[in-house]
């Protein structure tokens, strides 16, 4: 499109000597495969009629040899059809092992963090998407030349630690820890927090004063204190690790709370002496944010000394800036933490923070009810732990291949694709409905269409082999549609990049699905009466859509199994 308003700009300039921005768009195909209105645009300047300069325009244009038609609607619209030989010439230029790649990074350093999940809780549901969305901004980022940085953010400090001490001692033990490890972690969580609300509300306080007590202790290194957390956490980080692998993603870091905290609390202090933090009559230490148009400040410490959410997200700043120098740090967290995040970013600037930070939020994943009704997915209604949604992927995807031959590989595959598909099938701010049926249709937008979309190119290119030497002279009139989508892959993933959209190429994987299933069919791509040269032809075009195929779904986490 670029290149096509590019033309249509110096005609303008070459018939008018004005410099005009053009602008396109894509109408019904009966009328072309452009359109512009710059006609309309440039009547009063030029003092002439729209239509005239349209017609003006239509006639410079193909003296080109670069249009099969040029036509002129209503008042001044110019509709642009194509010739589907210069087309395929324009794609094979540009096409290359790195097509859809870009530098608009330029070599830039991007910190991408995700999916920053709880310590010895079981891995859920809720950590689904900024893992999911989370890899497919590191992916896009680095196919248009950041240099990414990614690190897992882990909860492994503050109240929980303390909770969890409590619980394991009182209603825990070594042998139930050795049988079911975070899930009976998971257990003693719900369990403990459950007694210290029964116990607030009968006026004690027992429960509540060992859980800071062990807290404290963590803070002033204890070794008792040190070994529960770095028994509880050999046990979360081993299952984290495993789910991690399952879902196909990893990080560079795991750099947690507990890391940070430390720093964090020294931060606080020199914050207080240069008068950026103010203490309160509680001895809790806050940063006023009414400079950045924010009335609440930011708690950066409690009124006992405990550091907090902020103490050590200060502290992850500073860090990464004098150890990383980003030019970009993405936060891969859901839309509850909007306002922190706020006031996050607000503090940062006022301790001098140039670096872009990015709140990449995201939505709900909400179930339907047996009345129809929609509700957060939650453990009290169907799957919530990541293990338990995985393998029920794949017990769906052996009832999706029914009885064909697929390798328990391939039935991985395309439980994992179906998953973290339906994450992009619309802008990660909206809340996705996760349904069994629709996550699995092989008819619709969802992730093992479009893999079944690439399995059947990849099979008529394994049964057909390319044999350049038959190639020759093609018009590619039948290929058109799929040569045009083609060529929009590059400028999907530059934009897709910008705006850390990944659901952007998630529709543009599913549109080229459906427009290859429109081609098969209309055109036989290598039986029947097809020549050789048409052959050829085709299986050339087959063998850069399988590529796209393979390569956009990649930049989402999905890959492409050998049979379905």
């Amino acid at each position: 499109m670029d290149k096509i308003s590019l033309i249509i700009k110096q005609a303008v300039k070459k018939l008018f000597e004005l410099d005009q921005d053009i602008q396109l768009s894509r109408p019904d195909a009966q009328f072309g495969d452009f359109a512009t209105n710059v006609a309309m645009k440039l009547a009063k300047e030029v003092g002439a009629n729209p239509r005239q300069i349209a017609e003006q325009l239509a006639a410079e244009l193909m003296t080109t040899g670069l249009f099969a038609e040029v036509t002129v609607a209503g008042p001044g619209f110019i509709n642009l059809r194509l010739l589907a030989q210069n087309l395929a010439g324009q794609l094979q230029a540009d096409w290359s092992d790195a097509f859809g790649q870009t530098s608009d990074g330029d070599g830039k350093i991007a910190v991408v963090e995700y999916p920053s999940p709880n310590m010895a809780k079981p891995y859920s549901v809720g950590h689904l998407r900024p893992g999911n969305q989370g890899w497919a901004v590191k992916r896009l980022l680095e196919t248009t030349g950041w240099k990414v940085i990614t690190d897992d953010h882990l909860g492994d400090y503050g109240a929980p630690f303390g909770i969890w001490v409590t619980g394991f001692l009182k209603f825990s033990s070594d042998a139930a820890l050795d049988k079911d490890g975070v899930y009976e972690l998971g257990r003693v969580y719900i369990q403990t927090k459950k007694a210290l609300k029964e116990e607030k509300e009968r006026g004690e306080d027992d429960l509540a004063s060992q859980v800071q007590d062990w807290l404290i202790k963590l803070e002033a290194s204890d070794s008792q204190a040190k070994a529960f957390s770095d028994k509880f956490n050999k046990i979360s980080l081993d299952h984290i690790h495993n789910v991690m692998a399952r879902m196909k993603i990893s990080t560079d870091y795991e750099l947690g709370e507990a890391f940070f905290a430390p720093m964090g609390k020294d931060i606080v202090a020199e914050l207080l002496k240069t008068g950026v933090a103010i203490k309160n009559d509680d001895n809790s230490i806050i940063v006023p944010l009414d400079d950045y148009g924010i009335e609440v400040p930011l708690l950066v410490q409690k009124s006992n000394g405990a550091a907090l959410y902020a103490t050590t997200d200060l502290a992850t700043i500073l860090y990464r800036e004098q150890n990383w120098h980003p030019d970009k740090v993405v936060y891969c967290v859901g839309s509850e933490q909007q306002f922190y995040f706020t006031q996050l970013f607000a503090m940062a600037k006022k301790l001098g923070i140039k670096t872009e930070l990015y709140h990449l939020w995201f939505g709900f994943i909400d179930q339907l009810n047996e009345d129809g009704t929609r509700e957060k997915m939650s453990s009290r209604k169907g799957v919530v732990l990541m293990e338990e949604l995985l393998d029920q992927a794949e017990a769906k995807a052996r009832e999706v291949v029914k009885d064909r031959s697929v390798s328990d590989e391939d039935l991985k595959k395309i439980a994992l694709g179906a998953i973290k598909f339906s994450d992009f099938v619309a802008d990660r701010r909206t809340n996705i409905l996760f349904n069994w049926d629709s996550i699995f249709a092989l008819s619709g937008f969802s992730g093992p269409y479009i893999q079944y979309a690439a399995v059947r190119v990849n099979k008529i290119l394994s049964d057909n082999p390319i044999q350049p030497e038959l190639a020759g002279e093609y018009d590619y009139e039948a290929e058109k549609s799929l040569i045009l989508k083609l060529l929009e892959y590059p400028e999907v993933v530059r934009l897709a990049a910008r705006d850390l959209e990944p659901h952007k190429v998630a529709s543009y994987l599913y549109e080229l699905s459906r427009e290859l299933n429109r081609y098969y069919e209309q055109t036989p791509v290598a039986t029947g009466s097809v020549s050789p040269v048409q052959k050829q032809a085709r299986l050339g075009l087959m063998q850069k859509i399988s590529f796209v195929l393979a390569n956009g779904l990649s930049l989402l986490g999905i890959e492409v199994p050998g049979s379905m």
